[in-house]
């Protein structure tokens, strides 16, 4: 049977790229370090085939109100997230339209008594294996994001480099997108593949591991904040110096990072900015740009 929609994978193919690179190339996502060369053959290849991102907005019937629906699921609320839910529902609002914000239930129940305009189930994305859910940009602009963390560790002089990720099933698909990235990243700075270990309740013992296994390593990468802060407690307990020893940044801008001694550095990102786009492609209007500014790294001690 012949094929009806132009995939990520058949541009990714075509042009010779990753799916998460011609993802980020084709979302504009800012903080990106791909060569011009590669993203004129992205965009070359995605002309070729007509290829149509399908976003993150996910219909699940043909609604007459003017709701809109965002699954999350059971995903962390972190301040990122709650950022995000900000933007979408005040661009929502601009537009006419309202807000209702699923935690946990039935999704397909919640679908039936709202007869919604639209749905964003951003807790399937996460989950999703296929590389066009990346389409939408939020989760691609997180991906891409971890570029921002190791760019900031290789400018300040770090070549082999730990990624540190929670053990979270629920996260767990976000996490292996965003070690792929921090992989494509050190790889286009010319350093060294990034080694990505679990950090549990207590990060003692994943710490102790990496060190141990791999004493070149003076830096790590966080999934989170959360994560970061447990390996800056770890490294005290194992009397190891941050920075001086051992380099830590976060993600997210969590504000007890701040209260930390050493203070955390780590990247804020726009989430309102990226809410805003996903409430209009959820509603079938252009997305409009991402500010330049989407993530930044906040300075302090910690890296």
């Amino acid at each position: 049977m012949p094929r009806t929609r132009v995939t990520l994978k058949d541009v990714a193919r075509l042009s010779g790229v990753s799916p998460a690179t011609a993802s980020f190339v084709l979302n504009q996502v800012p903080g990106q370090t791909i060569p011009a060369a590669t993203q004129a053959r992205v965009r070359q290849a995605a002309d070729e085939l007509g290829y149509v991102p399908h976003g993150i907005a996910r219909a699940l019937r043909e609604g007459t109100s003017r709701i809109v629906i965002l699954n999350v699921g059971r995903l962390p609320r972190r301040s990122t997230l709650e950022s995000f839910v900000d933007g979408l529902d005040a661009e929502l609002t601009r537009l006419d339209h309202t807000l209702l914000v699923r935690y946990g239930g039935s999704l397909s129940r919640a679908v039936g008594a709202a007869a919604p305009r639209a749905v964003l189930d951003l807790a399937g994305l996460y989950a999703s294996e296929d590389p066009d859910a990346l389409d939408g940009g939020w989760i691609a602009g997180l991906a891409a994001h971890t570029l921002t963390q190791i760019a900031h560790l290789a400018r300040t002089g770090h070549t082999a480099i730990g990624f540190a990720v929670p053990e979270d099933p629920r996260v767990a698909r976000l996490a292996e997108l965003r070690s792929a990235q921090a992989r494509t990243a050190a790889a286009g700075l010319g350093l060294a593949e990034p080694v990505t270990f679990p950090v549990g309740e207590s990060a003692v013992a994943g710490l102790a591991a990496l060190r141990a296994g791999h004493p070149e390593i003076t830096a790590v990468a966080a999934f989170d904040d959360d994560v970061a802060i447990r390996l800056l407690a770890a490294a005290r307990e194992l009397d190891v110096p941050v920075p001086g020893r051992l380099a830590v940044i976060g993600f997210d801008d969590a504000d007890y990072g701040a209260l930390w001694t050493p203070a955390l550095t780590t990247v804020r990102i726009d989430g309102a900015a990226y809410g805003r786009c996903a409430a209009r492609v959820a509603l079938g209007l252009p997305p409009g740009s991402l500010p330049p500014d989407a993530a930044v790294v906040v300075e302090r001690q910690s890296a």
